[in-house]
């Protein structure tokens, strides 16, 4: 069932409606009215018989026409029956403002799941409980108990956090931000913000989604939901709770780098999520997203008549990824006939102290005109020859002129900024205080236009043919019935082996005669490693003998690691010892997988051996991925440096290692079972010549 009968009902019962200002129910009632909702207002309460001038009714069950909507403010020990009545009334959309659910704890739990039960039994939708409710500025409809009515604007706003999103509404409205929808999700139990943002996909009113988000109910849902819907809107998000103690602790490598928040950053990037950083950010960039077209080039051009915020706007601009585009030498000589002699034409252009309305319009229609760039960053500063008013006139001018273009205005100062700065505003220009806040707004537009131009190139997620699940399933059967969370290194080369992947050759020997017989099969030099599930960082107790080369070597190397494993760790359970083929060094690598509570599979690709944990030069993505994203996230880091080949060092296998990366994601994607994956390290060789993969842990979550 769609959303557009919640946000556009043509009847409203509100239950639990008071006639005593200061009261949630009364609050309600009252901006319902004072919205200017044109459809039926049904207050619902035993104790009154007509509240601010409306009839008032018993219970909803009483209501002689049908109810679209049920906003519902009462305890929460009585809202399970009202919901009760709603569904028997066939009422399809309830909010519930009240709270008491699972914020509180077990008890609250109980009911919000009776509550959803309720819901679902009866096929309606619920926002809710706990909530602030919503506004609609088109229907128009305000069915919250906000203080503030919101301007009527372009910006849909969704939040988690009803406090937080009382002070926007009132913070808004000095700044001269409106909304077409705002929504407060408490505690989601039905309706989350994919639904709400699927449901502003095709809202003509809606140009740009905000959302603050604590975190995302069903992370495929979102990133299949969001992915649909980035392309013809921005979607910009602040997520609270980045710190890294949200992760759970992991013995392996990738687990304990991987912070609640990569999953979060990853997934975002894959379906076209733009971050933001604060919720000053996040309106900077919904301010620009919902009065400029996206440009049809990166970069800008900044024009100022002073040369320290010149570079502080420079400095911004590298800051948040904003290239400052390079002027044609013909530009520059029609631009050195025009202005003064003095004026700096290389980016940023300082038309100096003295320029008045006329030399910027001089400046910029030249650069309007014959630059191909889209972008410009004019800068005014409150000199004694400064004309503001008449200088945003201008900017006005040139907007009209070309609708096309994206100006960017920062007058600097104070009241006598005032009248200018409102002309801008009436002109379609944007302003910003200061440049640094420009500067943000247009590393936000860029990368945007950067993740959506991204999203319909990605090569298609195209399943592996060349695979053998059946063994993967049969071997994870096996550790379920031994109750084993974690697999030795032969055994997580055999599930990697099985969707081609390669490894070192490797082999389980229990007696040192054994260990001969791997040896002399696989071929010398062998290294000889400790075989035990509780024994994960071997090397630390001499669990290790590398270059192994006679059986003579092989033996004293068995005897040599059980017997240090037995001192060190007298209670770990020991196989024996894994005999593997030493491999020729390469470029060390590591690729790895952490299962997300949220979004899934998290895939890590980094530097390998002993500087994981010490240089953390890391790239995550939710599986699954594509060969675009592995290759991207092979770019990201400083590995790829190494990678392309530096100081006469020729170019490695990048596409080999890629395909590891992609194997890893399907194999972490078809089954959940699989907890952590760590191939570290991975030798990479150059260009034609492969990669393999030297050591391997598995976890398992059985």
């Amino acid at each position: 069932m769609t959303l557009e009968k919640l946000f556009n009902p043509s009847s409203i019962a509100v239950v639990g409606a008071s006639r005593t200002p200061g009261k949630v129910g009364y609050a309600i009632l009252s901006n319902i009215l004072s919205s200017g909702f044109t459809g039926e207002i049904y207050p619902v309460n035993p104790n009154a018989t007509e509240i601010l001038g409306l009839k008032c009714y018993p219970r909803i069950t009483d209501i002689p026409s049908d109810v679209d909507l049920a906003i519902i403010s009462i305890p929460a020990q009585a809202v399970l029956d009202v919901a009760e009545e709603c569904g028997r009334r066939g009422v399809k959309y309830i909010v519930v403002i009240s709270a008491g659910f699972k914020e509180i704890g077990p008890e609250g739990l109980v009911r919000e799941v009776k509550l959803q039960t309720l819901c679902r039994r009866y096929g309606m939708r619920l926002l809710g409980p706990n909530c602030l409710g919503f506004i609609d500025m088109y229907t128009p409809l305000n069915a919250s108990f906000a203080a503030t009515q919101p301007l009527k604007g372009r910006i849909a706003f969704i939040s988690q956090s009803g406090a937080l999103a009382t002070s926007i509404l009132n913070w808004s409205r000095s700044i001269d931000i409106g909304f077409s929808r705002f929504i407060t999700l408490g505690n989601r139990a039905d309706i989350d913000e994919s639904d709400i943002i699927e449901s502003l996909k095709n809202d003509p009113n809606t140009s740009v989604i905000l959302a603050y988000l604590e975190s995302v109910s069903d992370g495929a849902k979102f990133r299949k939901i969001v992915s649909s819907v980035s392309p013809i809107k921005p979607v910009v998000v602040v997520k609270a709770g980045v710190s890294r103690h949200g992760a759970a602790a992991a013995s392996l490598h990738t687990g304990s780098i991987a912070g609640s928040d990569s999953a979060y950053e990853a997934a975002f990037k894959q379906c076209g999520v733009v971050r933001a950083r604060s919720l000053e950010e996040l309106f900077h960039a919904a301010r620009i997203f919902a009065s400029q077209p996206l440009p049809r080039n990166y970069g800008t051009i900044i024009v100022t008549n002073a040369g320290g915020p010149g570079i502080i706007a420079t400095d911004a601009c590298e800051r948040y990824g904003v290239e400052l585009k390079s002027i044609s030498v013909e530009l520059v000589r029609e631009l050195r006939s025009k202005l003064p002699s003095a004026a700096s034409l290389h980016n940023p252009i300082d038309i100096l102290g003295d320029a008045d309305a006329e030399r910027y319009r001089i400046a910029l229609e030249t650069l309007l005109a014959k630059s191909d760039v889209d972008t410009f960053f004019v800068i005014l500063t409150p000199q004694a020859m400064s004309q503001p008013r008449e200088t945003a006139q201008v900017l006005a001018e040139l907007k009209t002129k070309y609708p096309e273009k994206i100006i960017v205005a920062v007058f600097i100062g104070g009241e006598e900024m005032g009248e200018a700065k409102a002309i801008l505003r009436k002109s379609g220009v944007i302003d910003f205080d200061f440049p640094e806040d420009a500067a943000s707004a247009l590393g936000i537009l860029f990368n945007y236009k950067r993740l959506v131009e991204k999203l319909p190139t990605v090569t298609g997620l195209k399943e592996l043919k060349d695979v053998d699940r059946d063994f993967v399933e049969t071997l994870i059967s096996r550790f379920k019935l031994e109750r084993r969370t974690t697999t030795l290194s032969y055994e997580a080369f055999q599930i990697l082996s099985a969707y081609n992947i390669p490894t070192v050759p490797c082999r389980l020997a229990r007696t040192p005669e054994e260990a001969v017989e791997a040896a002399e099969m696989i071929g010398y030099p062998v290294a000889i490693k400790v075989a035990s599930p509780e024994i994960l960082h071997k090397t630390d107790i001499g669990g290790v003998r590398l270059n192994v080369n006679s059986p003579k070597e092989v033996v004293d190397a068995f005897d040599d690691v059980i017997s240090n494993a037995r001192r060190y760790m007298p209670r770990a359970n020991i196989y024996g010892v894994e005999v593997s083929k030493m491999a020729t060094r390469g470029i060390e690598i590591i690729v790895g997988m952490h299962r997300d509570p949220q979004f899934g599979p998290l895939l890590m690709f980094g530097l390998g051996g002993i500087y994981v944990d010490f240089l953390r030069d890391v790239s995550f993505r939710v599986a699954p991925l594509s060969m675009d994203d592995a290759l991207e996230m092979i770019k990201e880091t400083k590995a790829y440096t190494l990678l392309r080949g530096v100081r006469g060092m020729p170019a490695a296998d990048i596409e080999s290692l890629a395909d590891i990366i992609v194997r890893v994601a399907w194999l972490s994607a078809e089954f959940r079972e699989i907890a952590d994956i760590d191939l570290n390290p991975i030798f990479v060789y150059e260009k034609g010549k492969g990669c393999i993969a030297v050591d391997a842990k598995i976890s398992l979550s059985v």
